[in-house]
């Protein structure tokens, strides 16, 4: 393990052109639970599935449910940054990293520092009145009782979240594909890769050297040029030692 690390550490070391795209795999070691695993929310027993709640039509007709589920399994106020977050957003400072392209809606890769974020899922920190489209906090939405309402006009405040049935934001997915098609690295981190369309973008990387880093086999693993099967923060943490005193 020690030797790929190595590897990771002299290929950020010769590359400024880096694209990370991540997903729920970069947030669990913050405690936030992924979707997929054993532990993730798919296997926990609801009244209904998880797919089905966070879907756009659940919301519409039943509200309530869908927010009892979301402001319990989807909001984290107390989570912070782990070592993955940081360590990428210590390369974007270095002037390697160019974006972070990300499925998770936590925004934690903001609150450690990074600059240049898409959220190809949305987010919950922003939310807004589907009447009047006025803003408000996850706190707001966190707080509220039962179904969150605007206090201008009574409407429902939705989470700027893509849900299901809903379409990725086109604007996030141009911006997306260009920064991957230009990469010169591309590095995969903590995620299955089985969600699309986002996991479809992959295919715009013609660059240099790929890079998967996730604990459990993915698609690309075999296309990929260097493969670590591991925790991301301790393997970002480690690979980028060393490389603000060499840049």
């Amino acid at each position: 393990m020690e030797d790929k690390v190595k590897q990771l550490h002299d290929i950020l070391a010769g590359s400024s052109n880096i694209v990370f795209f991540g997903g729920a795999g970069v947030s669990t070691e913050s405690g936030i639970p992924d979707f997929r695993s054993q532990d993730g929310l798919y296997h926990m027993k609801y009244k209904y599935p998880p797919e089905t709640i966070i879907s756009h039509s659940f919301f519409v007709h039943k509200p309530e449910e869908f927010y009892r589920f979301y402001k319990d399994k989807m909001l984290a106020p107390e989570a912070q940054p782990n070592k993955a977050h940081l360590a990428l957003a210590r390369l974007e400072q270095m002037g390697k990293l160019k974006a972070v392209i990300t499925q998770n809606i936590d925004g934690l890769h903001q609150k450690a520092g990074s600059k240049k974020v898409l959220e190809l899922h949305g987010s919950v920190l922003r939310n807004h009145c589907v009447k009047c489209n006025a803003p408000y906090s996850m706190e707001y939405v966190k707080n509220s009782e039962g179904v969150p309402r605007c206090e201008k006009c009574g409407g429902i405040v939705k989470p700027d979240v893509v849900l299901y049935e809903e379409s990725l934001d086109t604007e996030v997915l141009e911006e997306s594909v260009s920064y991957i098609s230009n990469a010169d690295v591309l590095i995969i981190g903590g995620t299955s890769l089985v969600v699309y369309p986002a996991a479809g973008l992959i295919d715009y990387f013609h660059g240099r050297k790929l890079v998967v880093i996730n604990k459990s086999a993915t698609p690309r693993d075999q296309a990929a040029d260097l493969l670590i099967e591991d925790s991301i923060g301790k393997v970002l943490d480690e690979a980028i030692q060393g490389l603000s005193e060499e840049s």
